[in-house]
């Protein structure tokens, strides 16, 4: 009897270790499969990112590419955008204005529409001296079809260069933001995002 009693409990003993080995094994699939972050191409998981070599998130934005300098665009780069999308859209604004202290607008200073889903990246200039083919610039704040530097009339302003993935591409003619974010409804997929700084030297 006691002989029989050990083979028993020997016997739940490996089937409760077998249950467990296989709750581990479900349990570390789920964590390895589960994610809130967009997709690419299905392999595995990556975060769409928007990133300058001009300027470093939160970082200030060289002066370069402000009103104070050449009024450059400046250089953008992106990657992990999802897959299966026709286009991007960029919208540049500041929602600071015209003082950080007391901000009553957002004032925008480029608006990008229908940027080729190839794309990777925008070259430092491609305001002026020319966006990827299919690329079509909307109206600024200025009212005028390009980009506008930074130009803050006080302190230091936060500037929004905000990057949207689209499933279509948008059929516009010189929109402005507004116009440009109401056509994206229902269409944007993905978005990615990176701040810079910029306050005027004191003179």
């Amino acid at each position: 009897m006691p002989r029989l009693l050990g083979i028993t409990l020997l016997s739940l003993s490996l089937a409760a270790c077998g249950k467990s080995e296989r709750s581990s094994t479900l349990d570390t699939l789920a964590i390895a499969t589960d994610s809130s972050g967009p997709t690419n191409s299905g392999h595995g998981t990556m975060t769409f990112t928007l990133t300058s070599t001009a300027f470093a998130p939160n970082g200030p934005i060289p002066a370069k590419y402000t009103c104070e300098g050449a009024d450059t665009s400046p250089p953008l780069e992106w990657s992990g955008a999802p897959s299966g999308i026709r286009s991007f859209a960029l919208i540049v604004d500041d929602p600071d204005a015209p003082d950080p202290a007391k901000p009553q607008r957002v004032y925008v200073h480029w608006v990008v529409y229908n940027i080729p889903a190839s794309a990777t990246k925008l070259p430092e200039n491609a305001a002026k001296s020319g966006l990827p083919s299919g690329a079509v610039q909307g109206s600024n704040d200025w009212g005028k079809q390009t980009y506008g530097g930074p130009c803050p009339p006080i302190g230091r302003h936060r500037y929004f260069f905000k990057l949207s993935a689209l499933d279509t591409e948008l059929k516009l003619n010189n929109p402005n933001k507004a116009q440009l974010e109401k056509a994206m409804q229902g269409h944007i997929v993905g978005n990615a995002q990176l701040i810079g700084t910029y306050q005027k030297a004191k003179k």
